[in-house]
């Protein structure tokens, strides 16, 4: 088994591949921007950082929209952060057009809105550690405890047409969609990467995502 991060020059990439390193228990873990290598791979991990209309960009001059289509379609894979968000139709960020594999849209966390129950200001973008809440079972969220601290850094966040699509939330101060789940795809607006044992935990529960049985393979390991 091959696990591919895809590269398409947007995002901490090394950070999200040493922390698979960890878990991956000598599975081999390839950072490119070669499509052909991604659909060779067994598994796709699709990150991202900065602007929305940056990374489409990038996307595209690269050439991997058709590669990384069709990896969401047909096997494993892990979107996180912007790689979220890409998923969807439409991000208010530049007004981009994102990779539509998801119905919704992208909206920035409203300015009215960013009040806490005392009254005072909040900071967009919305960074550091909150709770995630599950709204479903689901293999990935294995060995994680409802309610378990990850680390955000985003301005924006998904509104999926679909309420079945939402895996689980956060407040901020408000109830916003962090994580996704259809099918063989899962993807989370907070970084795993940086979230210590519970971020290492759901990246050792993705290698080990049996997507056919729906289960996850003992030899999964976070420590």
């Amino acid at each position: 088994m091959t696990i591919v991060v895809v590269d398409y020059g947007m995002g901490n990439l090394r950070s999200v591949a040493k922390a698979l390193e960890h878990v991956a228990d000598g599975v081999p873990i390839v950072v490119t921007d070669d499509p052909a290598q991604i659909a060779r791979a067994e598994r796709i991990v699709f990150p991202g950082q900065g602007a929305m209309p940056d990374c489409m960009r990038e996307l595209e001059a690269r050439g991997l929209r058709a590669a990384v289509l069709d990896a969401a379609g047909n096997k494993p894979f892990l979107g996180i952060c912007i790689g979220l968000q890409m998923l969807f139709e439409r991000s208010e960020e530049g007004d981009t057009l994102g990779l539509a594999i998801l119905s919704g849209d992208v909206v920035r966390f409203p300015a009215e809105a960013m009040v806490d129950a005392e009254g005072r200001r909040l900071k967009v973008p919305h960074m550091g550690w909150n709770q995630v809440h599950q709204s479903e079972p689901h293999p990935m969220w294995t060995g994680i405890a409802d309610a378990t601290r990850f680390y955000f850094v985003h301005s924006y966040f998904p509104q999926p047409a679909q309420a079945e699509l939402v895996a689980g939330y956060s407040h901020y101060p408000f109830a916003f969609c962090c994580a996704v789940a259809r099918a063989n795809l899962f993807a989370v607006q907070f970084h795993p990467e940086k979230s210590h044992r519970a971020g290492l935990q759901l990246l050792a529960n993705f290698v080990n995502w049996n997507v056919r049985s729906g289960t996850i393979a003992e030899r999964a390991r976070c420590s």
